[in-house]
């Protein structure tokens, strides 16, 4: 599973039910000078950790919190396990673990594709008339099977979201990254709270790709600007 992160309007809190996990980090995949053009303290090189447990941890969950800030300076993010039972004072826990610092994760399941970017944006269809809000997440895949498929080949995105509905849906292939490009449109309901999204394109039926997970916070109903 890939979650890109957000800053986010509200504090932000996600979590992700396990049962001993194999490892679990925060990495930063775009390494493109260009995209932060920063001179001063190089955002592009900073590495990212993951976290390889030792032993079995038994059942929980990894929990992710998105702190609002207003600019770089600040941290604003924090992933941890959370086990199922609550620790009880003056008893002993032992949890090992290593941690791996670089550019990438220490393991990849080579197999499947990764998502490389994710992009969102005002949706609908271009060149009409907007009659209703809608808000569009593009995913980029790459690495995996993609470079090898035949150009027919009927690759489908697979798309969940917890609320709303989802429209205009495609993936085609991208040839300036040899992978795909997946594409549609949320049309949110007219609660502000979290929506859950899910992503990962399939093959005949089998997954191709990694499994790309969003929390969109829709915009209250009278922000919801269709130009």
């Amino acid at each position: 599973m890939w979650r890109p992160l957000r800053n986010p309007r509200r504090l932000g809190f996600s979590s992700f039910t396990d049962r001993d996990p194999r490892g679990f980090g925060l990495l930063q995949r775009d390494q493109n000078f260009d995209h932060y053009q920063d001179d001063g303290v190089f955002y592009d090189r900073r590495p990212g950790v993951w976290v390889e447990p030792r032993e079995s941890w038994g059942k929980g969950s990894i929990d992710l919190i998105e702190i609002p800030t207003v600019d770089e300076t600040f941290d604003n993010i924090v992933a941890f396990w959370h086990p199922e039972q609550p620790l009880e004072a003056g008893r002993e826990y032992l949890f090992s673990y290593r941690l791996h610092w670089g550019e990438r994760a220490p393991v990849r399941p080579y197999e499947f594709a990764s998502a490389v970017a994710t992009r969102t944006g005002l949706g609908g269809v271009v060149g009409q008339e907007r009659k209703y809000f809608s808000w569009r997440f593009v995913v980029d895949f790459a690495g995996g099977s993609l470079p090898m498929l035949a150009e027919e080949a009927e690759v489908t995105p697979e798309i969940s979201v917890s609320r709303g509905r989802v429209e205009i849906t495609a993936a085609r292939p991208l040839s300036a990254t040899d992978g795909y490009r997946a594409m549609f449109d949320l049309v949110p309901d007219e609660s502000e709270e979290p929506i859950e999204l899910r992503l990962y394109l399939s093959l005949n039926g089998e997954s191709i790709t990694e499994t790309w997970l969003y929390q969109y916070s829709p915009p209250a109903p009278e922000d919801r600007k269709l130009y």
